[in-house]
């Protein structure tokens, strides 16, 4: 296994603690805005669950994702095609164990993407392989292809066009495509599309499966609330061999997670705070000389100064900024940082300061 990258940022993280006026930390794209009263009500109502839950969740659950994919996605799916998981990275780490490939096999990913995604074809002896284009891979041998839109950690956003490529090069090799998606509802340049939409796989989802996340849009990484949709076959498969492994999001947090996803307004104000921290950074790191590409999406900022990324990481981390160095993600990303926009506001505005002076 690879050496866990974010151990690699601890010395650098050390530099940027020792600054006068403190830690600007945007090096991991975690939530620090409150989880919204409504969620935390719901949680707290049903925490008196002395029973085992149940690995597919209640059908209100399941009703409530289904409802916001067509709401939100313009997806075509029914109660019958959802899962709920614990949290996406689980699934995006075993995903590749639990539909039974192994050696001989190849897991196919972007050649800048979320490192679990080479873990994953690992933890089962796959062959994980990054591609650039969909004509690199050999269609003979790869048998999951991971797309990642809106990406991380470039914030690039694929459009349907693309989107219907893929979904054509899956199905005429008989690859099971799974569309990280957990980004989808943080376009800011762009109107990022689910691989469920009809525009991208017309009226059937077969061999598709779209993966998202509560963590960004609710402020739910510490409740560990996603879940994963598509092809109702694969759906059915997942859910026998996660019962099988115990697989099951906790009670309470299966009802926070239908509130969540039937409430919107939650979702708009924090874009909001979003947006406005975003465009701060963004200008604040262009002023300071770094030129920033994709981004169009996600909570990231994909941001260069055309040299080695971890001199650009040792630099901010004088400032007292932390950022990931975006080799992170791939050797593509070598002379890129990432910058995440989920600290405070009060961060947020001390960096600024920083790099003006």
């Amino acid at each position: 296994m690879p050496v866990f990258p974010w151990d690699k940022l601890e010395p650098y993280k050390r530099t940027a603690e020792g600054h006068p006026d403190g830690l600007c930390d945007f090096s991991v794209g975690t939530p620090v805005d409150p989880v919204p009263e409504l969620i935390q009500q719901a949680l707290a109502a049903h925490t008196d669950t002395p029973g085992y839950p149940t690995v597919w969740g209640p059908l209100a659950l399941r009703e409530s994702i289904a409802g916001w994919l067509h709401r939100r996605m313009g997806a075509e799916i029914g109660p019958e095609a959802v899962l709920p998981t614990v949290g996406s990275k689980e699934l995006v780490a075993w995903l590749p164990g639990q539909l039974g490939l192994g050696p001989g096999d190849q897991v196919a990913y972007p050649k800048l993407a979320y490192p679990t995604y080479e873990v994953g074809a690992l933890l089962c002896g796959a062959e994980p392989v990054a591609y650039g284009d969909l004509d690199e891979l050999d269609g003979s041998r790869v048998r999951l292809l991971w797309l990642n839109s809106p990406s991380n950690p470039t914030g690039r956003v694929l459009g349907a066009d693309e989107l219907r490529r893929a979904v054509e090069w899956a199905r005429a090799h008989r690859v099971l495509l799974v569309s990280d998606e957990c980004y989808l509802e943080l376009g800011w340049e762009a109107e990022p599309v689910s691989v469920l939409h009809p525009s991208v796989c017309g009226d059937s989802h077969e061999g598709l499966l779209a993966v998202h996340s509560l963590s960004k849009r609710s402020n739910l990484a510490g409740y560990r609330a996603s879940f994963v949709a598509g092809d109702p076959v694969v759906v059915r498969e997942l859910l026998e061999i996660r019962k099988h492994g115990g697989m099951i999001v906790p009670a309470p947090v299966q009802a926070a997670t239908a509130v969540a996803l039937a409430d919107d307004t939650h979702v708009a104000e924090q874009r909001e705070r979003y947006a406005r921290r975003r465009g701060a950074l963004r200008a604040a790191l262009e002023a300071y000389g770094f030129r920033i590409e994709h981004s169009e999406a996600s909570l990231y900022l994909w941001a260069t100064q055309d040299r080695p990324c971890w001199e650009t990481v040792a630099e901010l981390a004088e400032l007292g900024i932390l950022v990931a160095p975006g080799d992170f993600y791939g050797p593509a990303g070598d002379r890129f940082v990432r910058v995440a926009f989920t600290a405070t506001d009060e961060r947020v505005a001390a960096a600024v300061e920083r790099l003006k002076r």
